[in-house]
């Protein structure tokens, strides 16, 4: 999920019929058909001819073909068809049939991040110990490939290992490095990316690395993803206007887990939706049992609570964050005052004097004509809303202007999400911003000049959580604690396809879509360095060693359900000291637990033992979320896997707020002898008045650190004591 254009913002669900297709009636819909396991293997061919006979008589030859738009076999039990509202209440009746999904539109959601995250050649970390990722597979479900890129030089990279059964349908461009591309869109003949958005997060993850490589003369330097030695295979699931059928995404599912990819990396989605109602989930759910590890875009409808997408336990869910690069323009006044900002917009020629400024108090937003000429030459001033800067800088470009100084919206805070606008300009937060308003009120004569700095590192503070990530607490597990971990999305380098806009085939986007490749390919080089790990036991990895001193776009400290468990430490994910693992069994108890039998089988698929099951709470998660009623305590345990040292010992400490919440963890102290040796503590809470706050704060933060004796590891859990109903 990206936020540069409006196409690419996170939307709502909502029913499409793909044009693309031919229906048999113009009534005709897309949906997911949900039926009961074969009693049997069947060969692929089989399978197809098997959920052809659910679909109605052919009304014309070939017709049915033309209906069945995707036959899924890995990750799902079923198949995904067009067809009328009269045709499906006959498949309803069929011996076989379990449920029915609408098919839905989701939609898709660097040269300096690897150092920022502490990746660097030569240096003792994550990159030498994985060898770069080299061995690992990551699928990329998104927009499709730009062919020939050169992110996807496969210089350095080894061939792809024996477990790799995909294919490529590109004419040229596939080899070590890009070993598969396939477009699952039906009707589409090929994966090349029209809208730049899956080259983008595709090189993010994986991408070779690029020497010389800027936009525009910004961001000058080696483009690498995170596992630059990593192997990708891309499957076309949205259109290059950034909209995702759920079929075509499961699809994409299903191929990638035949093809035997390690990683899969999803930058898109949409609502909240139940996770038994969700095929993305189910899907998912499936390929995590195979050991694949998931990563998930979070959203971009923040900054509001509760806005959650991709929230299954069995996923990572990831928020977007800046790093410490700016892109560095400001305003200075004629008192010398300088007020900095941020432009991709910055020419040479642009004059140094100081220019008038034009501010209209009655049009503070730039959406009138000014009354008379007399502004032309000035330098506008501007307070844009998200999403309008390239159109208000044409606006006033058309009007004579000679520079736009834009302020950003006060949801935005100290986000600035920028664009090249192809007019010089700056744009400003609206903290900064307030003191150019200060000014322009109190001058009869403002003005002011615009100073480019260009590229500049080491700003503070970073990391900040982006105004746009979605926010928890989750709707569709709200016993987990989600976003799980955030990562580098604000005004993100990377790949993308050569086009007048972009001739240096860069581009600078920003959304969790961003953020997601990047915990994907830390994944990777965590798959590389640990192949034996699950997929539960990298997520625990990364969540327990996050750096949690992250700021929300106020400049406030971010609370868990903004910034997850902080922001990503690959080079301390690697050697973890403890991890929280959890089985395909522990999952199977916890789908029991939260839909029953029936459920469970809708999810897991065939036959699933529900004899055992728990609350969603008593998953063992690495994040605890606890949510005492009354004068009652509340208890879960969890247990931890020794990953370091054979012979370790670790101590609890627990900080949260002793006044609102009484929390006591039992053992206080894991004395470990062997590796992979499993230990059990217990947390519980308690309101400390003997009741939960009614108003106010209902959620008190906290964390659970184990550390071990030497101090070398420092093993933290996020704990939340909630009072939400």
């Amino acid at each position: 999920m990206s936020t540069h254009t409006p196409w690419l913002l996170f939307l709502l669900l909502v029913v499409f019929s793909n044009p693309l297709v031919a229906s048999p009636s113009s009534s005709a819909s897309r949906y997911i058909i949900q039926v009961e396991e074969p009693t049997e293997p069947l060969s692929e061919g089989s399978l197809k001819r098997w959920h052809e006979s659910f679909l109605p008589p052919a009304v014309e030859q070939s017709s049915v073909d033309r209906r069945l738009l995707h036959s899924y076999s890995d990750v799902f039990s079923g198949f995904a068809a067009m067809l009328t509202e009269e045709e499906l209440q006959e498949i309803r009746k069929k011996n076989g049939f379990v449920r029915v999904f609408p098919d839905r539109v989701l939609h898709v959601m660097t040269t300096h991040t690897p150092d920022f995250l502490g990746l660097k050649v030569g240096s003792k970390g994550l990159w030498d110990d994985s060898k770069l990722g080299s061995g690992v597979i990551i699928g990329v479900l998104d927009t499709g490939v730009t062919p020939g890129h050169p992110s996807y030089d496969d210089e350095g990279v080894p061939p792809p290992p024996s477990t790799w059964k995909g294919s490529c349908d590109l004419e040229t461009g596939c080899n070590n490095k890009l070993i598969g591309a396939r477009s699952m869109i039906t009707g589409w003949r090929h994966p090349i990316d029209e809208g730049g958005h899956g080259t983008h997060t595709s090189a993010t993850a994986g991408g070779n690395f690029v020497r010389n490589a800027s936009y525009f003369g910004f961001a000058k330097g080696t483009a690498a993803g995170m596992a630059p030695r990593a192997h990708l295979a891309i499957y076309q699931v949205c259109g290059g206007d950034g909209s995702c059928n759920s079929a075509d995404i499961l699809a994409g599912l299903d191929v990638a887990v035949k093809d035997g990819v390690d990683i899969l990396s999803l930058s898109l989605g949409g609502r909240s939706t139940p996770l038994d109602q969700d095929p993305i989930a189910i899907g998912s759910f499936a390929a995590a049992r195979k050991g694949i590890f998931v990563s998930c875009a979070g959203g971009n409808d923040g900054p509001d609570y509760f806005t959650l997408s991709n929230e299954a336990p069995w996923m990572l869910t990831v928020a977007a964050s800046s790093v410490d690069r700016s892109f560095r323009a400001s305003v200075k006044l004629p008192s010398g005052k300088v007020i900095p900002g941020e432009s991709l917009d910055q020419p040479s020629n642009f004059p140094k004097s100081y220019l008038p400024l034009y501010y209209s108090t009655e049009s503070p937003s730039c959406d009138m004509d000014p009354l008379d000429d007399s502004q032309r030459g000035s330098i506008w001033v501007c307070e844009v809303e998200f999403g309008n800067l390239v159109s208000v800088a044409a606006f006033a470009k058309s009007h004579g202007a000679k520079a736009l100084i834009s302020i950003s919206s006060k949801i935005e805070g100290a986000t600035i999400s920028i664009r090249k606008m192809d007019f010089p300009g700056v744009v400003l937060t609206i903290q900064e911003g307030s003191d150019l308003i200060s000014y322009l009120n109190s001058a009869s004569n403002p003005s002011a000049s615009i100073v480019f700095n260009g590229t500049i590192l080491g700003v503070s503070p970073a990391p900040v959580v982006a105004y746009f990530s979605s926010r928890g607490p989750s709707q569709a597990t709200p016993g987990i604690l989600k976003p799980d971990i955030s990562g580098p999305g604000l005004n993100i380098f990377a790949a993308y396809i050569h086009s007048r806009d972009t001739p240096d085939q860069y581009y600078i986007i920003s959304g969790t879509s961003m953020a997601t490749p990047h915990l994907s390919g830390v994944a990777a080089l965590l798959k590389a360095a640990h192949p034996s790990w699950s997929p539960a036991a990298i997520r625990s990895a990364i969540i327990t060693t996050a750096d949690a001193d992250v700021f929300d776009e106020l400049l406030e400290p971010a609370l868990y359900f903004a910034k997850g468990a902080g922001h990503v430490n690959p080079n301390k994910a690697a050697d973890p000291g403890l991890i929280y693992d959890i089985t395909d069994d522990d999952y199977i108890s916890y789908i029991c637990g939260k839909f029953g039998k029936e459920g469970a089988r809708n999810i897991a698929r065939g036959a699933v033992d529900c004899s055992k099951s728990m609350t969603e709470e008593k998953l063992n998660y690495p994040s605890i979320l606890l949510a005492p009623k009354g004068r009652t305590e509340a208890k879960v345990t969890r247990t931890v896997t020794n990953v370091g040292p054979a012979k370790s010992s670790y101590t609890v400490s627990v900080s949260i707020s002793k006044t609102a919440v009484s929390a006591t963890v039992t053992p206080t102290k894991l004395t470990f002898t062997e590796l992979n040796e499993q230990m059990s503590f217990t947390v519980s809470a308690k309101w400390g008045a003997g009741r939960p706050p009614t108003s106010g704060n209902q959620l008190v933060e906290g964390k659970l650190t184990w550390t071990s004796d030497d101090g070398k590891y420092v093993v933290t859990s996020p704990f939340v004591v909630s009072a939400l109903e």
